[in-house]
């Protein structure tokens, strides 16, 4: 059975392509009208409304929450105080990445963790006997990410208490009649919050919110606006960028949190004194410099990227519908080094980009490398080079 998220009413209203995708058994709009682009650079330029409500969500209380939780997710939650949120991933035994999220503390013993996947098993199975009760909430509520330079602007003038709020926090609020949590986050490498909201709520806060917004030529975004967004971002997906290690045939398909770029998450580490899931097995990774794979950008030469189309009498394409994939990179010899699972044409870079794995010795920024097209049902390779992540990073994004 497909679902309607609480803001369907208005979703598929505003739906004008009728493109839909199903996520997490929900219906999600892939576009709202024919110019997906039109709809990426309201996120860029001014603000765009994106339903993100299929996300999982599991509301997690208890006297033993915080000690639950500090032993499951790999970033420290003992650091993330009530009214703030955190980035994180949860590993396996072996230290594979499982799943990543956003956590978001309302107090001392009340949390939300939100996921692309179902994770409700999973965590029940973890609790035992500590004093922690997990609910599934997904169908409760709605959430809307108001993702743009003038994201705060709008929002403060329907809930000023917001106005100062920083960087990965949150709040309680208003909008109209509806009581609402605000969280600084989002998806978009942009300045963006999102809005949760009881389900009976949710479509009053979606028209009393594009009641203040339409001034600013604020519109509904859908999938693939947001998932151009999030490459320049550098933000990875589950299922493209990395799989989960509880579906993964093969240790191939897995990754651990330091070869898929998070080990930022990790730097603690020395002064960390939990024995949360996966410690071991990440602690051996790092002393033995076992990882596999460094997660970078890539950037494609785009001199070379017109000379190997021209070279067939073909105008180079600059698409940008994100692809999902594996693209090979190889080295100066032609030996594989690696793959882009994420590449997409960059409206703010105008290059060609990408998030890609590839070995160690390999990673260093400014690194040349080829990339393998297929053009005319034939491969041949494009000049590009190791980027930095993320592609786009605007100050205002945690101004």
């Amino acid at each position: 059975m497909i679902r309607e998220t609480p803001f369907h009413p208005r979703t598929s209203a505003a739906n004008q392509t009728g493109l839909w995708s199903h996520w997490s058994g929900y219906l999600a709009t892939d576009r709202y009208q024919m110019s997906d682009k039109f709809e990426y650079f309201a996120i860029r330029n001014s603000a765009a409304v994106i339903d993100t409500s299929p996300l999982y969500k599991y509301r997690i209380t208890g006297s033993d929450a915080e000690t639950f939780l500090a032993g499951i997710l790999a970033r420290d939650i003992r650091k993330c105080r009530p009214g703030q949120a955190h980035y994180t991933v949860w590993c396996d035994d072996d230290g594979w990445v499982v799943e990543d999220g956003v956590i978001l503390r309302h107090s001392d013993d009340e949390f939300m963790l939100t996921a692309a996947e179902p994770n409700m098993a999973y965590l029940q199975d973890l609790a035992g006997r500590m004093a922690v009760r997990i609910e599934d909430v997904s169908d409760d509520f709605g959430a809307l990410a108001l993702q743009g330079p003038y994201a705060r602007e709008i929002l403060r003038q329907l809930a000023p208490e917001m106005e100062e709020i920083g960087y990965f926090h949150l709040i309680p609020a208003k909008v109209g009649n509806a009581a609402v949590t605000i969280s600084r986050t989002g998806y978009t490498g942009d300045l963006g919050y999102e809005i949760w909201v009881e389900r009976d709520d949710a479509v009053g806060v979606w028209d009393t919110l594009f009641e203040v917004a339409a001034p600013y030529g604020v519109i509904p975004a859908g999938q693939t606006a947001l998932l151009i967004a999030r490459i320049e971002a550098g933000l990875v997906l589950i299922d493209v960028d990395f799989h989960s290690s509880r579906y993964a045939w093969n240790d191939d398909q897995r990754t651990t949190p330091h070869e898929l770029g998070l080990g930022w998450m990790l730097r603690d580490l020395p002064s960390d004194d939990r024995a949360f899931i996966g410690r071991q097995a990440i602690e051996r990774e790092l002393a033995d410099g076992t990882s596999r794979w460094k997660t970078v950008g890539i950037m494609v030469d785009y001199e070379d990227w017109n000379r190997v189309y021209g070279e067939r009498s073909l105008i180079p394409p600059k698409d940008h519908t994100p692809e999902h994939g594996g693209m090979m990179i190889y080295d100066e010899k032609l030996e594989r080094i690696g793959y882009t699972p994420s590449f997409v044409y960059s409206p703010m870079t105008q290059r060609h980009v990408g998030i890609a794995r590839v070995r160690p010795e390999h990673a260093a920024l400014g690194t040349g490398v080829s990339l393998e097209v297929t053009i005319d049902h034939r491969y041949d390779v494009v000049k590009a080079h190791v980027a930095r992540l993320p592609f786009f990073n605007p100050q205002r994004k945690t101004a």
